[in-house]
């Protein structure tokens, strides 16, 4: 078991291209850490620099209190399962498991132990004699998954390795990940682009842009609580809704969307809260589909009624839930309802963001 510590680290490439920009944080002994950002942000490089397999330009990498910055691979104690498994097709499934430890010259018994041991542990026992060839792909990266096992590193490294997997078998292998990681008890630092992923395996969570730290927290932190709105718009599905917003005396306005306005009344929390403390908030609302109530605009029982007026462009029933897409006036918006809310296309409604749940961004791209 180990912990592992990145302290300022840069990897700049010929020609003057960085992927990764003075970046550091640590990796707390038996933590199941993610890496997750959009493709190109550099978290791939990141763990590549981890295995050794990429030179780090400058800064420190600490494993187990070690210095690796120049040690070799093989002597930095870590297993690494890669997107494409990256299997010995020649082999079978037995041969691809014991190879790395008759490499490190075990004897055969303890091999033979170990095999053993993690075919029980992925329900591959049946399949040992097979090649990869033979087998579909969960199996293989089952196979991948055991041959880093067998090793018991210090750190194990996954790089995006159910990007391969079809959508129901992705979710089988995420449940199997997850429970390796409370079995095996071993640091683990795993890279993604799927914000599902990063959600529900992640002891803690590092968002990337561009080579750079956007947020480094537990999933529940990046969730409620986005450093920005780039963070607040990649994790969560479907995406945080954006809305231009001013305040204007008691009243929120969302400029071009055709609406009355939400008055402070119209909230569970008062303006205050909205206005944080006081002060105007930034020009960009931020609100989950899940923070956004939804109401037929000719329910009530007459008067006037605010809200953010809109008109349904497109129903989506999931079964447990229902997403429901808008658009008010030039803005577009998702709300997640209860599936027995009866609305169709070409509906009038009313969306009412609940305040506790409000956020406020610079109106800058995400």
């Amino acid at each position: 078991m180990a912990e592992v510590i990145l302290k300022n680290i840069h990897k700049v490439y010929e020609g003057g291209v960085t992927a990764v920009k003075d970046l550091s944080f640590t990796v707390r002994d038996k933590e199941f850490l993610v890496l997750v950002g959009p493709s190109g942000c550099g978290k791939s490089t990141l763990l590549r620099m981890i295995a050794g397999l990429e030179e780090i330009s400058s800064g420190e990498l600490r494993i187990d209190g070690r210095l690796c910055n120049d040690m070799a691979p093989k002597d930095r104690d870590i297993a690494m399962v890669f997107q494409n498994y990256a299997l010995y097709p020649h082999m079978t499934v037995e041969e691809n498991l014991a190879f790395g430890l008759k490499l490190r010259k075990l004897p055969k018994e303890e091999i033979r132990r170990r095999v053993g041991e993690a075919a029980e542990m992925l329900a591959i026992t049946p399949y040992l004699s097979r090649k990869p060839k033979a087998l579909s792909g969960g199996q293989r990266q089952r196979v991948a998954l055991g041959r880093a096992i067998v090793r018991k590193p210090k750190v194990f490294l996954f790089d995006v390795p159910l990007s391969n997997l079809d959508a129901k078998m992705r979710v089988q292998m995420r449940v199997e990940i997850s429970r390796l990681s409370g079995q095996l008890q071993t640091t683990m630092i795993y890279v993604t682009h799927d914000q599902t992923e990063a959600m529900t395996m992640g002891h803690r969570i590092v968002c990337m842009k561009d080579g750079v730290i956007q947020q480094y927290g537990t999933p529940m932190e990046l969730y409620k609580r986005p450093a920005n709105r780039f963070v607040a718009g990649f994790i969560g599905m479907p995406p945080m809704n954006f809305l231009p917003c001013e305040w204007l005396g008691e009243t929120l306005m969302i400029p071009g969307a055709g609406s009355t306005g939400l008055r402070s009344g119209d909230f569970q929390s008062g303006q205050k809260t909205l206005a944080d403390d006081g002060k105007a908030p930034k020009p960009m609302m931020g609100v989950r589909p899940e923070h956004l109530r939804l109401e037929r605009a000719s329910d009530g029982t007459g008067g006037t009624r605010t809200g953010i007026a809109a008109e349904v462009e497109v129903v989506e029933p999931l079964g447990a839930e229902t997403l429901v897409y808008c658009r008010a006036g030039a803005h577009r918006a998702v709300a997640r309802v209860h599936p027995d809310l009866a609305v169709g296309r070409g509906d009038q409604v009313l969306l009412y963001p609940e305040a506790a749940h409000m956020h406020f961004f610079e109106g800058e791209p995400s």
